[in-house]
């Protein structure tokens, strides 16, 4: 994973270079598509306009390229090393650690790779009872969840990563 740091604003971030630019990029999806694909728009006039081309970027991704992004996150109920998993999952309360560790392996299991969820703001029991939820979904349909899933997480992170979150 990427450093994970805020630049100092969106004109420091359209003011990187191409590299840099796919580098921060990378701690908000960890696809190299995505990063290109959101570095070669800018400069980006506002955080509308760069949420919306991340949101464009993530949904034109590859199934490879969405598993790559997952392989970057923690398993739900896990803590991650890196700062901003560890916020997005500040919910997850001790109670519900075991039955998320079960969970997530079911889930992958099923589907074969790590259970994707927006976690900010839900509690540990919320995203236990939509693992649950989803462990019912087919293949497809599970397919366009995790990617809507992705595009949240990465419209807040891309929010944190140019200082407006």
């Amino acid at each position: 994973m990427p450093n994970l740091q805020t630049v100092a604003g969106l004109a420091d971030f359209n003011a990187l270079s191409p590299a840099d630019a796919e580098r921060q990029l990378m701690a908000c999806c960890a696809a190299p598509a995505f990063a290109r694909a959101v570095a070669a728009l800018r400069p980006h006039r506002d955080l509308a306009r760069l949420t919306a081309a991340a949101d464009t970027a993530v949904r034109a991704l590859d199934w490879p390229d969405v598993l790559e992004a997952l392989s970057a996150h923690p398993r739900i109920g896990e803590r991650g090393a890196e700062k901003w998993s560890r916020q997005e999952q500040a919910g997850v309360g001790e109670e519900a650690l075991a039955e998320l560790a079960a969970g997530n392996r079911a889930y992958e299991d099923r589907f074969g790779h790590v259970y994707l969820i927006c976690a900010t703001g839900l509690t540990g029991r919320q995203m236990l009872d939509r693992l649950n939820e989803r462990l019912l979904n087919d293949e497809e349909a599970e397919r366009r969840t995790v990617r809507e899933e992705l595009a949240k997480i990465t419209r807040l992170r891309m929010a944190k990563l140019v200082g407006l979150a």
